[in-house]
């Protein structure tokens, strides 16, 4: 039987996996992290912020460039990080973008009372893309409102506009507990009670409502919400590995403010060497195609002690 959470018993986390390949991480240096790209899976650097989130924004560009009448593409993106959506709007505006044929997918939403968060909900990732890109675009330029594609508590809509165009890139972060989008780890219940679900059987999950490990529930309190523990929803909507794999690129974004050292290395470990464990979900990118991981270098930090 796995090792039980150090965080939640009742859950799949990362602390569940074998001692030897955590230490393994750990003593990852950023430069061994380089190391790590395979064919199907590149790491990349980016030595300031500016760059960071520049590369990020264009993006978008690049896939909303490849829209056309016959072919429509666009983006799947994340709210964490927001810094890329008013560069984003920035460089729409600047290059005269005409974004009719352009589509735009958000990841994930929070459940509030069983629904979609509503947009005046201060946590809405919603009113968060609205506010932060699209409505900062000229009205010339947008996309049509239809175009714009939020997950809701009945995923049967948003899981239908996959096929109305082609999804060039899914961007994404990393949380603490390792997901992407809100593809948090299962309950350690039922048949998984021993075991973990094998990656086939979460590779099967679509866009659908999901209950929060309480390390997304502590992540979100800090990052958004200063720690107001009490603000943040237990349950979510989240774009699935279905959706995921239809993607032509995953692009995560590690910029060092949501997930900690450890976490970058022991992802990037476990892609680089195609170890999949559902305890840990951002591995089973390593089952798909086309992955890079974006790293700003001064935000992988190291996994000695320091006390404070």
């Amino acid at each position: 039987m796995r090792s039980i959470s150090k965080v939640a018993p009742g859950w799949w986390d990362y602390t569940t996996l074998d001692r030897e390949l955590l230490d393994d991480a750990a003593r990852l240096t950023a430069d061994d992290l380089l190391t790590l790209s395979r064919p199907g899976f590149t790491v990349h650097f980016y030595d300031t912020l500016e760059d960071f989130y520049l590369a990020e924004a264009l993006e978008y560009i690049t896939a909303w460039r490849q829209a056309t009448p016959e072919h429509p593409a666009g983006i799947c993106g994340p709210i964490g990080p927001t810094e890329q959506l008013p560069l984003v709007a920035r460089l729409v505006n600047e290059l005269e973008i005409d974004l009719r044929h352009a589509h735009f997918w958000g990841m994930d939403e929070w459940v509030v009372d069983g629904k979609e968060a509503p947009y005046d909900f201060p946590l809405s990732f919603a009113r968060a893309d609205m506010e932060l890109c699209f409505d900062r675009i000229r009205p010339d330029l947008r996309m049509p409102r239809e175009n714009i594609h939020f997950p809701a508590a009945d995923p049967a809509a948003y899981v239908a506009s996959w096929d109305a165009a082609r999804c060039v890139v899914m961007q994404g972060g990393q949380g603490d507990v390792k997901h992407w989008a809100f593809n948090d780890p299962p309950r350690r219940e039922g048949e998984w009670i021993d075991n973990p679900p094998p990656p086939s059987w979460y590779r099967q999950l679509s866009t659908r409502v999901v209950d929060l490990h309480p390390m997304t529930v502590m992540q979100n309190a800090r990052t958004s919400g200063g720690g107001v523990l009490q603000n943040v929803p237990s349950q979510a909507i989240s774009v699935g590995p279905q959706e995921t794999w239809r993607a032509e690129k995953v692009s995560i974004w590690h910029a060092g403010n949501h997930d900690n050292p450890f976490g970058l290395r022991l992802t990037t470990l476990m892609l680089g060497k195609q170890i999949v464990d559902t305890s840990v979900p951002m591995s089973l990118l390593a089952e798909h195609p086309n992955v890079q991981f974006n790293f700003f270098r001064g935000g992988i930090g190291t996994c000695e002690t320091m006390m404070h």
